[in-house]
């Protein structure tokens, strides 16, 4: 019996080494769920892949290097008019390295039930959105969640519950902390950190 408490104790340990699951990971991150999830994936979002909204692969390695603001958009919401300080955001510090990212979700109230084309004209005719938007997917956690918010959820120990929540993540793709609905764009606090990820 000891023989394989030892065995076992190794094994885990092994995986402990791996870069999946290192010191690097997020401090809110438990040590079951990182265990539950090894792959590398899951501490660096930008290893991942999505749809934009087009529906057309996109590769979210190109952002590495970069800071992004991960946001699940909706445009029936009492929050939709955050998109003017996104888009505000993404145009002020585009120049040091920064993108908004938006996710469309249909799943808090049934506020964004269009169809691709009529999220980005809306979007663009109300707002002038012109940062990142991508397919729309499910956000909650769950069989059907993707994998970006999968990964979003594991690394911060939040999950949306609502439309517009933010996740700022840095430049090496590692999530750095999760926003409520309420935290509006221009909030202090979340400029502040945006700014320490840019180095700033």
């Amino acid at each position: 019996m000891t023989r394989i408490v030892l065995l076992l104790t190794a094994a885990l340990a092994a995986c402990g080494s791996s870069p999946s699951t290192g010191a690097a990971a997020p401090a809110s991150a438990t040590p079951a769920a990182a265990a539950a999830t090894p792959a590398p994936a899951m501490n660096d979002v930008y290893s991942l892949s999505a749809s934009n909204l087009a529906g057309q692969p996109a590769d979210l390695a190109s952002y590495r290097g970069k800071v992004t603001l991960v946001v699940n958009v909706a445009s029936e919401c009492g929050y939709t008019p955050q998109y003017k300080g996104l888009q505000k955001l993404h145009e002020e510090y585009a120049a040091k390295g920064f993108a908004v990212l938006g996710f469309p979700s249909n799943e808090f109230g049934g506020q964004e039930p269009g169809s691709p084309e009529q999220i980005q004209q809306f979007c663009s005719k109300n707002y002038g959105v012109t940062f990142p938007l991508f397919a729309k997917c499910a956000t909650k956690a769950g069989a059907d969640q993707s994998p970006m918010y999968a990964a979003l959820q594991q690394a911060t120990g939040k999950s949306p519950n609502w439309n517009f929540c933010k996740y700022l993540v840095g430049k090496d793709g590692k999530p750095i902390a999760f926003y409520a609905s309420r935290t509006a764009p221009d909030d202090a606090e979340l400029r502040a950190a945006i700014d320490k990820a840019l180095g700033g």
